[in-house]
């Protein structure tokens, strides 16, 4: 079964580390994604450049619209994911609560529905 852990930061925590504590990080996440993969539960994982580098798009009355990130007055934003495969809810949620950058913020921890197209 596989889940999205979606893990939400907050950038201004992240911005305040020094160079080396934010490399000391890079290479914990990176670490922790190479246990995951050595225990057979990683597909893939990715951090996102901050927010004011994102835009949002909507659609309406046909038109598609295009906002500039940051999008919302909010203390965190998405700021990456990791998708695994698991057995269960309770394994992604073990999983997901070793995630080094739960410190500076939060993960969603969500099953991802399959998409089957029929004809």
């Amino acid at each position: 079964m596989k889940y999205l852990c979606l893990v939400y930061i907050d950038e201004k925590k992240l911005a305040a580390l020094s160079h080396a504590d934010s490399q000391a990080l890079d290479n914990v996440s990176l670490g922790y994604d190479r246990r995951l993969r050595d225990s057979g539960h990683f597909i893939a994982a990715q951090a996102l450049e901050p927010v004011k580098a994102g835009a949002v798009l909507r659609r309406q009355g046909g038109q598609v619209s295009v906002t500039d990130g940051p999008f919302a007055e909010t203390n965190e934003q998405v700021g990456g994911f990791i998708l695994i495969d698991v057995k269960d809810r309770e394994e992604a949620i073990r999983l997901a609560a070793n995630i080094p950058v739960l410190d500076f913020g939060r993960v969603e921890v969500r099953p991802v529905r399959e998409l089957v197209e029929v004809n």
